[in-house]
């Protein structure tokens, strides 16, 4: 079954759950409700709105994970299931004993589909789409070269315009980007989660101050089909977060997508990548099923 993607995004609404059910009311009269187990992920981003202590944790007993923006309508917080996986323990053993050359081989794939991904965005003309194609056929093991960061720098003038900075604290379009990125950092640490790995170990990203760090890893390989949406806003000058663009983005995540050669939304695919992620762990395979 493919989960949902609620966004709460007016208001003032009071969220509690009766008989499984999420219910939304406004005013103290419903306007709707949704079954506990298929909600996927819960964006509450509506400062007005309150919620019962009951309806969080039902909705993560079922495996959801919530999203909690602030007042400048990004993603402030993240709460993810943690009891949802009877092999937790066998899987964490496998991951902290991963090699660092299996790590540094899987973070070469990952940086190779990511810069893949960036060419693609860009017209086939495009001389910038042949500079990152060459870059990707180039990566090392462990991305030594830094292949990653050499790619931003010609990616993104080409994506934009040359006036054009990717900082998350800077000018628009880079709140569309950030919302973008974050639902998908929520998404793959649910998939993670519900595999049994520790979303904090990650294969490249080592920050100790980051919980997140393999979902961070993880989520390189869709950035870019983040970044297309955002351009097809700016192309039709959209550059506020507002409903509608929200809803774009998350539409992402019920994308077809191909892995493996076969194909299904976005959501259920996450769990066939981290799935191959976590035989990649414990019995030694070499290649990750990323997309296509």
């Amino acid at each position: 079954m493919i989960k949902r993607t609620i966004d709460i995004s007016e208001g003032p609404n009071f969220l509690s759950v009766e008989n499984d059910q999420l219910v939304i009311s406004r005013n103290r009269e419903e306007i709707g409700h949704v079954p506990a187990e298929d909600i996927g992920v819960l964006l509450i981003d509506n400062v007005a709105t309150t919620y019962t202590h009951s309806a969080m944790t039902r909705l993560i007993h079922h495996g959801a994970v919530i999203v909690l923006c602030g007042a400048n309508h990004l993603p402030a917080g993240i709460l993810l299931p943690l009891e949802n996986n009877n092999l937790i323990t066998e899987r964490l053993r496998s991951q902290i004993g991963a090699s660092e050359p299996l790590r540094k081989q899987l973070w070469k794939q990952i940086v190779r589909r990511k810069i893949v991904g960036q060419a693609h965005n860009l017209p086939e003309n495009h001389p910038t789409r042949g500079q990152l194609l060459d870059l990707a056929d180039n990566v090392k093991s462990g991305d030594t070269t830094n292949c990653e960061g050499q790619a931003g720098r010609f990616y993104w003038p080409a994506l934009f315009g040359p006036d054009f900075r990717r900082d998350p604290d800077g000018e628009p379009p880079n709140n569309l980007l950030n919302y973008g990125y974050t639902v998908f950092r929520a998404a793959v640490a649910r998939a993670l989660v519900a595999a049994g790995l520790n979303c904090s170990l990650g294969l490249h990203h080592s920050n100790r101050a980051n919980a997140f760090c393999l979902a961070d890893d993880l989520i390189e390989v869709f950035r870019s089909r983040v970044d297309a949406t955002v351009l097809d806003l700016v192309k039709r000058e959209i550059f506020i977060l507002d409903k509608s663009a929200k809803q774009e983005i998350l539409n992402l995540l019920t994308e077809e997508i191909v892995i493996a050669g076969q194909s299904g939304p976005l959501m259920v695919q996450l769990h066939r990548m981290v799935a191959s992620l976590v035989r990649c762990y414990a019995d030694g395979e070499k290649t990750m099923e990323l997309p296509e």
